[in-house]
């Protein structure tokens, strides 16, 4: 592996050993009284640098938002080029024995053995992008017995929602916290650009449950396909979702209840990635879905953290488009993707890397002798 993943991995380790070792809340606690808002100076900054380029005002559309949230995360529109990395979160979910999935839980195990070798998918697009990807088991039913592994288990699968909660609410709390942890390690290890994907065989029944509570939404509507289904089996699925939510009756203002009664191991540390990305003032790019609900939950537990998300996506999965709408964030890219693991993020990093290489390098209205465009309210 790369030099730069072995530190990666030591600087998780460590942060991840320290979050199981202090009492269960304690991590979040200090990582959301320590989230102050992105910075609104830099991203006007920004703007303004934008603004001096020589192009049309506002010509590379959400590119432009895209670098300016950079520059509010990290407080400084010197926007530099920037290590970057993605955390895949492996979770099995009991809710797979109710048919809602035409996979079962070994699929989860056998695409943990094939990220850790860098075969995936996401990490063939990763490695295209430059991204470091480090797996981290946080929930899977059976681990695996390799060094590129994190193994950060708060126990071996959730429980099946249509009867009973996901976990204890101790148990979304300590999922919570790896999640802060793996964030805190990257950063600590010198990753300024932070992605989380995950996989787990039924997440995408879980994330539905979840967004379904949390944006007070008919959960039918919600339910996609996921990675395939027969209409018998998505009509399943989706009685499935109704049920769930009707046996937990989880609490829509508690985000933490939401995930302990119908949510998932990888969705609570997704949501504690992006507090741990906040606290320590880098910007994380969402996924899909699945990404997007952790993103609610993240906000909805701590406002502030919203100024440090970047979208890339927009998954074909239905509940994606109201996510990101209630979360207020653009997705550039509608490719139809639904594939997790963090694959949207990395299709969106070059992209990204594109518009940077303008801001950056591109010359100014001022040294190319030009007259600099301004800008008019509609109407004038």
């Amino acid at each position: 592996m790369a030099e730069v993943t072995e530190t990666a991995l030591a600087c998780i380790r460590e942060e991840v050993e320290r979050a199981f070792s202090s009492a269960p809340g304690a991590v979040l606690e200090a990582a959301l009284s320590r989230i102050a808002p992105a910075d609104e100076c830099a991203r006007a900054a920004a703007y303004a640098a934008w603004d001096s380029i020589a192009h049309p005002l506002g010509g590379l559309g959400d590119f432009e938002d895209a670098v300016a949230c950079i520059a509010a995360a990290q407080g400084s529109a010197e926007v530099a080029e920037f290590p970057r990395a993605l955390a895949v979160f492996f979770s099995d979910n009991g809710v797979v024995a109710e048919g809602v999935s035409q996979s079962g839980q070994d699929v989860t195990r056998a695409v943990a053995r094939n990220m850790c070798e860098g075969a995936t998918s996401a990490c063939r697009m990763a490695a295209f992008a430059g991204a470091e990807v480090v797996p981290v088991d946080v929930g899977m039913a059976r681990g695996i017995e390799d060094a590129r592994m994190v193994r950060a288990n708060v126990r071996r699968g959730s429980g099946n929602i249509a009867h009973g909660s996901a976990m204890s609410r101790d148990g979304a709390v300590r999922a919570i916290e790896v999640g802060i942890a793996v964030a805190c390690g990257f950063v600590r290890a010198g990753v300024r650009l932070l992605a989380a994907g995950e996989m787990g065989i039924g997440n995408t029944t879980t994330s539905a449950a979840v967004a379904a509570v949390l944006l007070r939404a008919d959960a039918r509507s919600l339910v996609g396909r996921g990675a395939g289904l027969s209409d018998a089996s998505f009509a399943r699925k989706r009685d499935v979702v109704e049920r769930a939510i009707d046996a937990n009756s989880p609490d829509p203002a508690d985000p933490i209840d939401v995930l302990s009664k119908v949510g998932g191991f990888d969705i609570a540390a997704m949501c504690g990635f992006y507090l741990g990305a906040a606290v320590s003032k880098a910007p994380a790019l969402l996924d899909g879905v699945i990404s997007c609900t952790a993103a609610l939950c993240a906000a909805r537990l701590c406002p502030n953290a919203l100024g440090y998300l970047m979208g890339t996506h927009a998954s074909s999965e239905p509940a994606s488009q109201e996510l990101l709408r209630e979360l207020g964030i653009k997705a550039p890219l509608d490719a139809g993707m639904h594939l997790g693991e963090g694959a949207g993020a990395m299709a969106y990093l070059p992209l990204l890397d594109s518009a940077l290489r303008v801001y950056r390098d591109g010359k100014t209205f001022t040294a190319t002798g030009m007259a600099a465009y301004e800008h008019f309210e509609a109407g004038i």
